[in-house]
């Protein structure tokens, strides 16, 4: 480290105002030069970073500046220095009467960057800005914490170079392809020459050609892809494209796993609905959560790819966060812990966080395993009581998709050689497949057996209680299914006790904020889920993605305060199409007129009273007739007839709708508190089985404490 990154702010600040002071004065010329009339001025200079408002968080070497002119002063007095480097001729005067320039050259740790006004004005405190960046290296982390290692690579599938693990860098790919009329895209090597069946896209209501410019390369040890409408000229963050509608949308892709590759796919970026409206689009693969179950990574690589595209294609007005089920999780809980990166989020079929689903999902599989073939003298009915489910194929579903995710080696990746996976007695210290594996940074890692700490826990879970208090199973079914259903060992293998979660696992799992709480930046972040309904009572059409997670997440907000932020709607599969246009717009309506809203309210108030009159709660009933109603869990109204919402494993068990207990409190055993009578056999088994007592969902759950806040920080270092 250099001897100048350990001077005192003051002495720093006065070294690089003297830089400035003897910088070439920028020059105004051209459009836009002189400032927008009646445009507000600050009362002193300003200097903010644009690209990433976070400027500590800043990497790649780059950052996009701002330089904001208090009254009386002349863009052509201004000198802006990095370093001591000047940096003045990348500034230009925009609209607004600020200056905007592309800061590169930066080293990794600390930079200043400086502006002065010149001359002989002593009000230095007015006259004077510096704005402090730490740069980080564009292979990351910035504070996602030591990478995961090994890390196998997989460029060459996005038609990328072959890259070395584990950073896995690439060099950047740009290509065009267009929207053709029978709906798809392809290549198009000419991007100024379209053939003529390009459609045509809608900006600012111009009609452009829908040629799309793709740029692929690699940030965050990940794929990362940007597509935007290209109106024939290279991007330029000080001159935006005229295709560009000035806003971002940033997708997310579903599943849940361990990681330890690259990836081959990414949220997806070549989507008609976006494009053919001039909105970009970018993502990453480890912003899929089946490559990389982290939300905390998922968000730095957001935040990371974002900050390109900036320094790309220019300032955005706003983003919205587009994608299902484990994109749906991204969404909420980056919004929540990661507040800023995504100015509104559209989840769809969602999840609140991977630890809270986790418990049904592990449920199931113990469930199918106790039931077996035969049903072990539980009737179909039965086991659909004990489920909770609409269908109880939407237990085996989860079983056969998702619990292998706590197994050890049981959701490799192909990618990851059989030769450096985990196994007890030939490689012990092998690559360890558990979705755990990607939170180790937050869970840590249990020193007795390498594998991270574990928050799974089924310890006085009361399976069937639902069903027993209803008459639907009876007494001995009720202690069968207790006594016989088990839990999972370390190794996420079936085993006849319970499961035990990790006490640091359960605290690290809330403080730090990776069981969605919902009170932190979720709170002020406006909020469309699309629940396309998928509660399916036939087996052939059974799914995981079931409605009560939406009413789930809702009660998590209305917890923590207002819910104004929340618009719940429904739609089948059918009419999913007119459903995500409407979103669309509704959520670029929606953030505009907060944009707009000048008030001195709150940016809370700010959100409900700007929401648009004709968004709120509701279903779309047919593919042209949407209902405005409210919606609540189990509630009445069109839409809840239409699309009713079941329970899960754990609801039924007797938790809260909340459901955010990953270890639940115990109370003593009561006989005498259930609506049937046990015999002396019975209730000495049951006893047994709950030793310590069963839960008590009316208190917190073990481990609970409120989040430590947001934008939390394992590290900028890489393992060793």
């Amino acid at each position: 480290m250099s001897r100048t990154r350990h001077l005192s702010g003051a002495l720093a600040l006065c070294a690089v105002l003297m830089a400035a002071a003897t910088a070439p004065a920028l020059a105004t010329a051209g459009p836009g030069a002189a400032a927008v009339a009646g445009a507000a001025r600050p009362d002193r200079l300003q200097v903010v970073s644009v690209s990433n408002p976070r400027p500590g968080l800043v990497s790649g070497g780059d950052v996009l500046v701002r330089v904001s002119l208090p009254a009386g002063v002349r863009a052509d007095t201004v000198r802006v220095t990095a370093d001591r480097r000047d940096v003045t001729a990348a500034f230009e005067v925009q609209e607004d009467g600020t200056l905007l320039g592309l800061v590169t050259g930066l080293r990794d740790g600390e930079n200043l960057v400086a502006a002065r006004v010149a001359g002989p004005d002593r009000e230095e405190g007015r006259q004077a800005a510096v704005l402090r960046v730490v740069n980080h290296p564009i292979t990351g982390p910035v504070f996602s914490g030591p990478q995961q290692v090994p890390f196998f690579c997989q460029t060459t599938a996005f038609g990328l170079a072959p890259a070395t693990m584990p950073l896995c860098s690439a060099p950047t790919v740009v290509s065009y392809v267009y929207h053709s009329s029978t709906g798809r895209f392809f290549p198009l090597a000419d991007p100024t020459a379209p053939p003529s069946d390009v459609t045509m896209a809608t900006v600012g209501g111009r009609q452009v050609p829908e040629v799309v410019r793709v740029e692929r390369g690699t940030i965050d040890r990940a794929v990362y892809e940007i597509a935007a409408l290209f109106d024939g000229r290279s991007p330029d963050p000080l001159h935006p494209d005229t295709a560009w509608n000035r806003r971002l949308v940033y997708t997310f892709g579903g599943g849940c796993d361990a990681g330890f590759h690259q990836g081959t796919v990414t949220g997806g970026v070549l989507n008609d609905l976006f494009l053919s409206q001039g909105y970009a689009v970018a993502s990453s693969t480890l912003n899929v959560l089946n490559n990389n179950c982290s939300t905390v990574i998922s968000a730095e690589a957001a935040m990371m790819v974002k900050e390109h595209f900036i320094e790309t294609y220019g300032p955005v007005a706003h983003t919205i966060g587009w994608g299902g089920s484990g994109g749906a999780i991204q969404q909420y809980d980056i919004a929540d812990a990661y507040p800023g990166i995504l100015d509104g989020i559209i989840p769809g079929v969602s999840f609140p966080d991977p630890l809270s689903t986790i418990g049904p999902v592990t449920d199931c599989r113990l469930l199918d395993h106790f039931f077996g073939a035969s049903g072990n003298g539980f009737t179909p009915a039965q086991m659909l009581a004990v489920s909770g489910f609409g269908s109880y194929h939407s237990c085996v579903s989860w079983d056969a998709t998702f619990a292998n995710r706590v197994t050890a080696t049981g959701s490799c990746d192909s990618s990851i050689p059989v030769s450096v996976r985990w196994d007890p007695v030939t490689n012990p210290n092998g690559v360890k497949c558990s979705a755990a594996e990607q939170m180790v940074n937050q869970l840590g890692r249990d020193p007795r057996t390498g594998f991270a700490r574990s928050p799974l826990d089924n310890v006085g879970v009361q399976y069937g209680l639902a069903a027993l208090d209803a008459g639907q199973i009876t007494p001995e079914q009720f202690v069968e299914l207790n006594q016989g259903v088990g839990g999972y060992d370390f190794a996420g293998n079936l085993v006849a006790r319970r499961s035990s979660a990790d006490p640091i696992a359960l605290h690290a799992a809330y403080a730090d904020d990776l069981v969605l709480d919902g009170g932190l930046g979720l709170a002020t972040t406006p909020i469309i889920d699309q629940r396309t309904y998928l509660d399916a009572t036939t087996a052939a059409a059974a799914d995981i993605h079931t409605t009560q997670w939406s009413f789930i997440i809702r009660q998590r907000l209305i917890e923590e305060g207002d819910v104004a932020n929340q618009v719940i709607i429904e739609n089948a599969i059918g009419t999913i199409g007119q459903a995500s246009v409407y979103e669309l717009s509704a959520m670029d309506r929606w953030l505009t007129a907060i944009d707009a809203d000048r008030s001195s309210r709150p940016l809370g108030a700010k959100i409900g009273a700007d929401r648009p009159a004709d968004l709120g709660d509701g279903c779309f009933v047919s593919a042209a007739q949407r209902v405005l109603e409210p919606l609540s869990y189990r509630g009445t109204g069109q839409c809840a007839s239409l699309f009713p919402a079941f329970a899960d494993t754990r609801l039924v068990a007797g938790e809260a709708l909340t459901e955010n207990v990953l270890k639940c409190r115990l109370r003593p055993l009561d006989l005498a508190s259930y609506p049937v009578t046990f015999t002396s056999d019975q209730a000495a088994r049951l006893r047994a089985t709950f030793p310590q007592g069963v839960c008590d969902y009316r208190r917190r759950g073990q481990g609970e404490v409120a989040p430590r806040g947001t934008w939390l920080s394992y590290g900028d270092r890489t393992r060793a």
